[in-house]
Protein backbone atom coordinates (compact mmCIF):
# COMPACT_ATOMS: atom_id res chain seq x y z
CA UNK A 1 0.00 0.00 0.00
CA UNK A 2 2.84 2.35 0.83
CA UNK A 3 4.42 1.64 -2.55
CA UNK A 4 1.15 2.45 -4.30
CA UNK A 5 0.89 5.69 -2.29
CA UNK A 6 4.42 6.65 -3.40
CA UNK A 7 3.48 5.98 -7.03
CA UNK A 8 0.35 8.16 -6.63
CA UNK A 9 2.51 10.88 -5.10
CA UNK A 10 4.82 11.03 -8.11
CA UNK A 11 1.93 10.78 -10.56
CA UNK A 12 0.03 13.58 -8.78
CA UNK A 13 3.02 15.94 -8.90
CA UNK A 14 3.44 15.32 -12.62
CA UNK A 15 -0.27 15.75 -13.43
CA UNK A 16 -0.57 18.93 -11.34
CA UNK A 17 2.48 20.50 -13.05
CA UNK A 18 0.98 19.70 -16.49
CA UNK A 19 -2.37 21.46 -15.77
CA UNK A 20 -2.76 24.48 -18.10
CA UNK A 21 -6.02 25.95 -16.82
CA UNK A 22 -7.83 26.26 -13.51
CA UNK A 23 -10.42 23.77 -14.74
CA UNK A 24 -7.74 21.16 -15.53
CA UNK A 25 -6.18 21.79 -12.11
CA UNK A 26 -9.50 21.22 -10.34
CA UNK A 27 -10.07 18.02 -12.32
CA UNK A 28 -6.58 16.76 -11.33
CA UNK A 29 -7.23 17.54 -7.67
CA UNK A 30 -10.52 15.66 -7.83
CA UNK A 31 -8.74 12.74 -9.51
CA UNK A 32 -6.44 12.24 -6.49
CA UNK A 33 -8.54 13.48 -3.57
CA UNK A 34 -12.12 12.98 -4.78
CA UNK A 35 -14.65 10.36 -3.66
CA UNK A 36 -13.76 8.10 -6.60
CA UNK A 37 -9.98 8.49 -6.28
CA UNK A 38 -7.54 5.56 -5.55
CA UNK A 39 -7.03 7.17 -2.16
CA UNK A 40 -10.51 6.06 -1.12
CA UNK A 41 -9.60 2.47 -2.01
CA UNK A 42 -6.66 2.64 0.41
CA UNK A 43 -9.01 3.84 3.15
CA UNK A 44 -11.23 0.80 2.59
CA UNK A 45 -8.25 -1.54 2.97
CA UNK A 46 -7.12 -0.13 6.33
CA UNK A 47 -9.49 -2.43 8.26
CA UNK A 48 -7.24 -5.38 7.36
CA UNK A 49 -4.12 -3.79 8.86
CA UNK A 50 -2.73 -3.97 12.37
CA UNK A 51 -3.02 -0.95 14.61
CA UNK A 52 0.58 -0.05 13.88
CA UNK A 53 -0.02 -0.45 10.13
CA UNK A 54 -3.16 1.71 10.29
CA UNK A 55 -1.24 4.40 12.11
CA UNK A 56 1.60 4.40 9.58
CA UNK A 57 -0.71 4.36 6.53
CA UNK A 58 -2.95 7.08 7.97
CA UNK A 59 0.08 9.29 8.51
CA UNK A 60 1.27 8.71 4.93
CA UNK A 61 -2.21 9.38 3.54
CA UNK A 62 -2.38 12.72 5.42
CA UNK A 63 1.07 13.62 4.10
CA UNK A 64 -0.13 12.78 0.58
CA UNK A 65 -3.25 14.94 0.94
CA UNK A 66 -1.19 17.85 2.31
CA UNK A 67 1.28 17.50 -0.57
CA UNK A 68 -1.50 17.53 -3.17
CA UNK A 69 -3.12 20.66 -1.61
CA UNK A 70 0.22 22.49 -1.54
CA UNK A 71 1.10 21.55 -5.12
CA UNK A 72 -2.35 22.56 -6.35
CA UNK A 73 -2.09 25.96 -4.64
CA UNK A 74 1.38 26.55 -6.10
CA UNK A 75 0.21 25.62 -9.60
CA UNK A 76 -2.91 27.79 -9.20
CA UNK A 77 -0.79 30.88 -8.50
CA UNK A 78 1.41 30.05 -11.48
CA UNK A 79 -1.59 29.64 -13.80
CA UNK A 80 -2.96 33.03 -12.67
CA UNK A 81 0.40 34.70 -13.34
CA UNK A 82 0.59 33.09 -16.78
CA UNK A 83 -2.97 34.30 -17.56
CA UNK A 84 -2.07 37.86 -16.58
CA UNK A 85 1.04 37.76 -18.77
CA UNK A 86 -0.95 36.33 -21.68
CA UNK A 87 -3.59 39.06 -21.41
CA UNK A 88 -0.96 41.78 -21.13
CA UNK A 89 0.62 40.55 -24.35
CA UNK A 90 -2.75 40.39 -26.12
CA UNK A 91 -3.85 43.82 -24.89
CA UNK A 92 -0.53 45.57 -25.35
CA UNK A 93 -0.73 49.18 -26.55
CA UNK A 94 1.35 50.23 -29.51
CA UNK A 95 2.67 53.60 -28.29
CA UNK A 96 3.95 54.38 -31.78
CA UNK A 97 0.40 54.68 -33.16
CA UNK A 98 -1.06 58.19 -33.37
CA UNK A 99 -3.55 58.95 -30.60
CA UNK A 100 -7.26 59.29 -31.23
CA UNK A 101 -8.43 62.87 -31.52
CA UNK A 102 -10.92 63.73 -28.77
CA UNK A 103 -13.62 66.15 -29.96
CA UNK A 104 -13.53 69.35 -27.94
CA UNK A 105 -16.63 71.47 -27.61
CA UNK A 106 -16.72 75.26 -27.64
CA UNK A 107 -18.99 78.03 -26.45
CA UNK A 108 -21.87 79.04 -28.70
CA UNK A 109 -21.31 82.27 -30.62
CA UNK A 110 -24.16 83.95 -28.70
CA UNK A 111 -22.64 82.91 -25.37
CA UNK A 112 -19.29 84.31 -26.49
CA UNK A 113 -20.95 87.57 -27.49
CA UNK A 114 -22.74 87.88 -24.14
CA UNK A 115 -19.57 87.14 -22.18
CA UNK A 116 -17.61 89.68 -24.23
CA UNK A 117 -20.23 92.34 -23.52
CA UNK A 118 -20.40 91.40 -19.84
CA UNK A 119 -16.62 91.82 -19.54
CA UNK A 120 -16.87 95.32 -21.00
CA UNK A 121 -19.62 96.36 -18.58
CA UNK A 122 -17.91 94.75 -15.59
CA UNK A 123 -14.84 96.84 -16.38
CA UNK A 124 -17.10 99.92 -16.11
CA UNK A 125 -18.35 98.91 -12.67
CA UNK A 126 -21.66 97.27 -13.61
CA UNK A 127 -23.12 94.18 -11.93
CA UNK A 128 -24.73 91.32 -13.84
CA UNK A 129 -28.21 90.34 -12.61
CA UNK A 130 -30.70 87.76 -13.88
CA UNK A 131 -34.36 86.98 -13.30
CA UNK A 132 -37.17 84.57 -14.21
CA UNK A 133 -38.18 84.02 -17.84
CA UNK A 134 -41.76 83.24 -16.78
CA UNK A 135 -42.79 86.61 -15.40
CA UNK A 136 -45.69 88.49 -13.81
CA UNK A 137 -47.53 91.09 -15.87
CA UNK A 138 -46.84 93.53 -13.04
CA UNK A 139 -43.06 93.42 -13.55
CA UNK A 140 -43.06 92.87 -17.32
CA UNK A 141 -45.45 95.73 -18.18
CA UNK A 142 -47.05 97.66 -15.34
CA UNK A 143 -43.82 98.69 -13.59
CA UNK A 144 -42.43 99.66 -16.99
CA UNK A 145 -45.15 102.35 -17.31
CA UNK A 146 -47.38 100.08 -19.40
CA UNK A 147 -50.67 99.67 -17.50
CA UNK A 148 -53.26 97.14 -18.65
CA UNK A 149 -54.89 97.99 -22.00
CA UNK A 150 -52.12 100.48 -22.84
CA UNK A 151 -51.82 100.56 -26.67
CA UNK A 152 -48.01 100.39 -26.52
CA UNK A 153 -48.29 96.79 -25.32
CA UNK A 154 -49.03 95.89 -28.93
CA UNK A 155 -45.37 96.65 -29.68
CA UNK A 156 -44.50 93.47 -27.77
CA UNK A 157 -47.01 90.79 -28.76
CA UNK A 158 -46.72 88.25 -25.98
CA UNK A 159 -47.07 84.60 -24.95
CA UNK A 160 -49.48 84.58 -22.00
CA UNK A 161 -49.83 81.58 -19.68
CA UNK A 162 -52.76 83.18 -17.86
CA UNK A 163 -53.99 86.81 -17.63
CA UNK A 164 -51.23 87.69 -15.15
CA UNK A 165 -48.37 85.37 -16.15
CA UNK A 166 -46.42 85.44 -19.43
CA UNK A 167 -43.06 84.69 -21.00
CA UNK A 168 -41.11 87.90 -20.53
CA UNK A 169 -40.95 90.10 -23.63
CA UNK A 170 -37.77 91.89 -22.52
CA UNK A 171 -35.38 91.73 -19.57
CA UNK A 172 -36.82 94.97 -18.15
CA UNK A 173 -38.66 93.09 -15.35
CA UNK A 174 -35.22 92.20 -13.98
CA UNK A 175 -34.55 95.93 -13.76
CA UNK A 176 -37.84 96.47 -11.91
CA UNK A 177 -37.04 93.73 -9.41
CA UNK A 178 -33.52 95.11 -8.93
CA UNK A 179 -34.81 98.63 -8.26
CA UNK A 180 -37.30 97.37 -5.68
CA UNK A 181 -34.57 95.35 -3.97
CA UNK A 182 -32.25 98.38 -3.92
CA UNK A 183 -34.83 100.37 -1.88
CA UNK A 184 -33.92 103.76 -3.25
CA UNK A 185 -30.15 103.25 -3.43
CA UNK A 186 -28.11 103.91 -6.64
CA UNK A 187 -27.74 100.96 -9.00
CA UNK A 188 -25.67 100.11 -12.05
CA UNK A 189 -26.61 96.79 -13.66
CA UNK A 190 -26.92 94.85 -16.89
CA UNK A 191 -29.55 92.14 -17.39
CA UNK A 192 -28.77 89.52 -20.10
CA UNK A 193 -31.12 86.67 -21.00
CA UNK A 194 -33.68 85.08 -23.31
CA UNK A 195 -36.91 86.90 -24.15
CA UNK A 196 -40.02 85.84 -26.09
CA UNK A 197 -42.40 87.60 -28.48
CA UNK A 198 -45.00 86.14 -30.81
CA UNK A 199 -43.37 86.90 -34.12
CA UNK A 200 -42.84 85.33 -37.52
CA UNK A 201 -39.53 83.50 -37.87
CA UNK A 202 -37.56 84.85 -40.81
CA UNK A 203 -34.01 85.98 -41.56
CA UNK A 204 -34.22 88.91 -39.11
CA UNK A 205 -36.91 87.86 -36.59
CA UNK A 206 -37.36 85.04 -34.09
CA UNK A 207 -40.05 84.24 -31.51
CA UNK A 208 -37.17 83.72 -29.04
CA UNK A 209 -34.10 85.89 -28.95
CA UNK A 210 -31.53 87.18 -26.47
CA UNK A 211 -31.31 90.64 -25.02
CA UNK A 212 -28.96 92.59 -22.79
CA UNK A 213 -30.46 95.57 -21.00
CA UNK A 214 -28.61 98.11 -18.93
CA UNK A 215 -29.83 100.40 -16.14
CA UNK A 216 -28.12 103.15 -14.18
CA UNK A 217 -29.96 105.10 -11.46
CA UNK A 218 -28.16 107.79 -9.46
CA UNK A 219 -28.04 111.52 -8.96
CA UNK A 220 -27.31 113.78 -11.98
CA UNK A 221 -27.40 111.04 -14.64
CA UNK A 222 -27.77 112.54 -18.14
CA UNK A 223 -28.09 111.51 -21.78
CA UNK A 224 -24.38 112.30 -22.13
CA UNK A 225 -23.65 109.42 -19.73
CA UNK A 226 -25.74 107.10 -21.90
CA UNK A 227 -23.97 108.19 -25.08
CA UNK A 228 -20.52 107.80 -23.53
CA UNK A 229 -21.37 104.30 -22.27
CA UNK A 230 -22.76 103.10 -25.59
CA UNK A 231 -19.90 104.68 -27.57
CA UNK A 232 -17.36 102.72 -25.53
CA UNK A 233 -19.38 99.51 -25.85
CA UNK A 234 -19.70 99.73 -29.64
CA UNK A 235 -16.04 100.65 -30.12
CA UNK A 236 -15.02 97.60 -28.08
CA UNK A 237 -17.44 95.28 -29.90
CA UNK A 238 -17.34 96.58 -33.50
CA UNK A 239 -14.04 98.48 -33.80
CA UNK A 240 -12.39 101.57 -32.34
CA UNK A 241 -13.51 103.82 -35.24
CA UNK A 242 -17.21 103.04 -34.67
CA UNK A 243 -19.36 106.11 -34.00
CA UNK A 244 -22.94 106.26 -32.71
CA UNK A 245 -25.83 108.67 -33.19
CA UNK A 246 -29.13 109.22 -31.39
CA UNK A 247 -32.49 109.59 -33.14
CA UNK A 248 -35.67 110.60 -31.27
CA UNK A 249 -38.02 107.70 -30.62
CA UNK A 250 -40.69 106.52 -28.20
CA UNK A 251 -40.59 103.91 -25.44
CA UNK A 252 -43.09 103.94 -22.54
CA UNK A 253 -40.39 103.37 -19.93
CA UNK A 254 -37.95 106.13 -21.00
CA UNK A 255 -38.37 109.87 -21.59
CA UNK A 256 -36.74 111.17 -23.70
CA UNK A 257 -36.23 108.01 -25.79
CA UNK A 258 -33.80 107.39 -28.62
CA UNK A 259 -32.95 104.86 -31.28
CA UNK A 260 -29.19 104.30 -31.50
CA UNK A 261 -27.34 103.81 -34.78
CA UNK A 262 -23.70 102.87 -35.40
CA UNK A 263 -21.55 103.61 -38.41
CA UNK A 264 -21.65 100.74 -40.88
CA UNK A 265 -18.75 98.43 -40.10
CA UNK A 266 -18.51 97.37 -43.75
CA UNK A 267 -18.21 100.77 -45.45
CA UNK A 268 -17.12 102.86 -42.48
CA UNK A 269 -20.07 105.23 -42.89
CA UNK A 270 -19.63 105.93 -46.61
CA UNK A 271 -22.77 104.05 -47.69
CA UNK A 272 -23.16 100.53 -49.07
CA UNK A 273 -25.90 97.93 -49.75
CA UNK A 274 -25.62 96.62 -46.16
CA UNK A 275 -26.56 99.99 -44.63
CA UNK A 276 -28.82 100.83 -47.60
CA UNK A 277 -26.57 103.73 -48.56
CA UNK A 278 -27.07 105.63 -45.31
CA UNK A 279 -23.76 104.79 -43.66
CA UNK A 280 -25.63 103.90 -40.42
CA UNK A 281 -27.10 100.71 -38.92
CA UNK A 282 -29.72 100.69 -36.15
CA UNK A 283 -28.62 98.55 -33.19
CA UNK A 284 -30.59 99.39 -30.03
CA UNK A 285 -32.97 101.67 -28.16
CA UNK A 286 -32.66 103.56 -24.92
CA UNK A 287 -33.21 106.81 -23.06
CA UNK A 288 -33.57 108.39 -19.64
CA UNK A 289 -35.65 106.37 -17.18
CA UNK A 290 -39.23 107.65 -17.10
CA UNK A 291 -40.15 109.41 -13.79
CA UNK A 292 -43.16 107.09 -13.40
CA UNK A 293 -40.86 104.04 -13.51
CA UNK A 294 -38.67 105.57 -10.83
CA UNK A 295 -41.67 106.37 -8.62
CA UNK A 296 -43.11 102.86 -8.84
CA UNK A 297 -39.70 101.43 -7.85
CA UNK A 298 -39.40 103.69 -4.80
CA UNK A 299 -37.15 106.46 -6.15
CA UNK A 300 -37.78 110.19 -5.91
CA UNK A 301 -37.53 111.48 -9.53
CA UNK A 302 -36.71 114.95 -8.20
CA UNK A 303 -33.53 113.55 -6.66
CA UNK A 304 -32.63 110.56 -8.84
CA UNK A 305 -32.39 110.16 -12.61
CA UNK A 306 -31.14 107.33 -14.74
CA UNK A 307 -30.70 105.84 -18.17
CA UNK A 308 -31.67 102.49 -19.64
CA UNK A 309 -31.00 100.67 -22.91
CA UNK A 310 -31.73 97.34 -24.55
CA UNK A 311 -29.53 95.52 -27.07
CA UNK A 312 -30.35 92.46 -29.16
CA UNK A 313 -27.47 90.00 -28.70
CA UNK A 314 -28.14 88.36 -32.07
CA UNK A 315 -28.03 91.74 -33.83
CA UNK A 316 -24.60 92.51 -32.39
CA UNK A 317 -23.31 89.01 -33.24
CA UNK A 318 -24.67 89.33 -36.78
CA UNK A 319 -22.95 92.68 -37.27
CA UNK A 320 -19.70 91.52 -35.66
CA UNK A 321 -19.40 88.28 -37.67
CA UNK A 322 -21.26 89.14 -40.89
CA UNK A 323 -24.13 86.68 -40.27
CA UNK A 324 -27.15 87.30 -42.48
CA UNK A 325 -29.81 85.00 -40.97
CA UNK A 326 -30.82 84.97 -37.28
CA UNK A 327 -32.15 81.42 -37.62
CA UNK A 328 -28.59 80.10 -37.93
CA UNK A 329 -28.10 80.72 -34.21
CA UNK A 330 -30.81 78.21 -33.25
CA UNK A 331 -30.76 75.34 -35.76
CA UNK A 332 -27.60 73.77 -34.22
CA UNK A 333 -25.89 73.18 -37.57
CA UNK A 334 -22.23 72.22 -36.81
CA UNK A 335 -21.14 73.68 -40.15
CA UNK A 336 -22.24 77.09 -38.91
CA UNK A 337 -21.21 76.76 -35.26
CA UNK A 338 -17.67 75.51 -36.01
CA UNK A 339 -16.87 78.83 -37.68
CA UNK A 340 -16.82 80.50 -34.27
Amino acid sequence: MLEKLMEMKESAKEKISEAKTIQELNETKSLYLGKKSPLQALFSQMKDLTNEGKKELGQKINEFKTMVEEEVNKRLEKIKEEEVERRLKMEAIDVTLPGKEIPVGALHVLTKTIEEMEDIFLSMGYSVVEGPEVEEDKFNFEMMNLPKNHPARDMQDSFYINPNILLRTHTSPVQARTMLKAKGEPIKVICPGKVYRRDDDDATHSHQFMQLEGLVVDKDISMADLKGTLSLLMQKMLGKNTKIRFRPSYFPFTEPSVEVDVTCFKCGGKGCPLCKGSGWIEVLGGGKVHPNVLKMAGYDPNVYTGFAFGIGIERIAMLKHGIDDIRNFYISDPRFLKQF
